[in-house]
């Protein structure tokens, strides 16, 4: 008889980066991941539609706790438009409710395309995870209901048309974060003069990491606990952006306790204006966490550190 005991869940720390499946909410593919890896504490870094696939980073552990930092950066997405069909959701999940001939040429659409190049204000759609009152968009939607949305600041680096076959159009956006790309491949038709929804939607990049760097549960499974673990990287890579120092181990003791510590020159840590967190070492290459530097006396002060037992 098989034995129905639980395997008994890992203090693990670090991060994968998934390729996330088609048909599945980040939600599930973040409780597949952290029962596969028998993880006591997991979270993502940005959600995807149930429709998008691609690159999703699960922190796991200590990773936790520096997630913000992903969340907050840019990232890139290869994108499919059905155009002359518009549907209530944006992409191919809702029901149509425009459907009208196609009479566009590449070069409308590639005018329409460097129109919203740089920092544009979009408004994000009811079919979202955005919160109002505690409930999501998409809920109040499917009740048609339709709340008010606050119109956002995004900022569309570069759009690449990688293919134009009416009715259907690639591209590749690089974005800010917040950026809804149903919401701009609607913009998009109607400034070429029709509708459109999105068909596919692949997440390539965020901040700096690869979906050719990624692994899907499939291949996740296939393999043994230990090769698994050998695919984590560690939990600073989430903050490599910002800039580090290193620290004396009493001077580590100290923010650990709470203290402040040695002041640190100006130059180390300004950044247009405003002072940012920077990541701090031990002696032995180990990373201890954040910290933030007291503009008055330049002291570093403990913003989020590892626990004492993971550093």
């Amino acid at each position: 008889m098989l034995s129905s005991t639980k395997l008994p869940r890992r203090k693990l720390s670090g991060v994968l980066l998934l390729d996330k499946a088609c048909g599945v909410s980040s939600n599930t593919a973040l409780q597949q991941v952290r029962r596969l890896y028998r993880a006591e504490k997991a979270g993502h870094t940005g959600v995807l539609d149930p429709l998008a696939t691609g690159l999703l980073p699960v922190c796991f552990g200590e990773a936790t706790k520096f997630a913000q930092y992903l969340l907050d950066a840019d990232k890139a997405y290869e994108a499919v438009l059905k155009l002359g069909q518009a549907t209530n959701t944006g992409d191919a999940e809702g029901e149509i409710i425009a459907d009208v001939p196609v009479n566009v040429r590449e070069t409308a659409f590639q005018a329409a395309c460097a129109v919203f190049i740089g920092v544009i204000k979009q408004t994000p759609p009811m079919y979202s995870a955005l919160k109002h009152q505690g409930k999501p968009l998409y809920a109040y939607a499917r009740a048609g209901v339709e709340i008010e949305r606050k119109v956002r600041e995004i900022c569309i680096h570069r759009i690449d048309i990688t293919r134009f076959e009416p009715p259907e159009a690639g591209i590749i956006v690089h974005c800010s974060k917040g950026t809804y790309i149903r919401t701009l491949a609607e913009d998009l038709a109607k400034h070429a003069g029709t509708v459109a929804h999105l068909t596919a939607l692949r997440r390539t990049q965020t901040a700096g990491f690869l979906i050719s760097q990624s692994h899907t549960l499939s291949a996740l499974s296939a393999l043994s606990e230990a090769e698994r673990d050998a695919l984590l990287l560690p939990c600073d890579v989430l903050v490599q952006h910002l800039p580090a120092v290193r620290l004396a181990e009493n001077e580590i003791t100290r923010l650990q306790h709470g203290l402040t510590t040695r002041a640190i020159p100006m130059q180390h840590t300004e950044n247009h204006g405003i002072i940012s967190p920077l990541r701090v070492y031990g002696e032995d290459n180990r990373f201890i966490g954040l910290v933030s530097r007291e503009p008055q006396t330049g002291c570093l002060k403990a913003l989020r550190l590892m626990s004492t037992a993971a550093a």
